[in-house]
């Protein structure tokens, strides 16, 4: 008779208590992604406009990174983050809007 196998948990991520980080922001022409590390460079949330629910053209939409920046903030407010330095990269559209976003978040 095999040993049955007893159910593992999944061990969840612990909080950590970050005041400061970074967020990096690279806008394409067909996505935004937005990174928030601490201040040696481990990712502490992440987040995308295909993360955020929108599919194809819509990704590359300034509403889209705005959404997808707002949840990556709340994520990494959890974390403890109340202030990041903000890095862009790329020619998209959502730049601004990622910007104003993480700032209306309280970061």
């Amino acid at each position: 008779m095999p040993d049955k196998k007893k159910p593992t948990r999944v061990k969840r991520r612990e909080r950590k208590a970050i005041p400061k980080g970074r967020a990096y922001i690279q806008s394409t022409f067909n996505n935004t992604i937005i990174t928030i590390t601490d201040l040696s460079g481990n990712a502490i949330a992440w987040g995308s406009s295909g993360t955020a629910g929108f599919k194809g053209s819509r990704k590359g939409t300034p509403y889209a990174a705005q959404l997808a920046a707002e949840q990556t903030a709340r994520r990494g407010m959890e974390h403890g983050l109340r202030q990041v330095e903000v890095y862009v990269k790329g020619p998209g559209s959502g730049r601004e809007a990622a910007i104003r976003s993480l700032q209306a978040a309280g970061l």
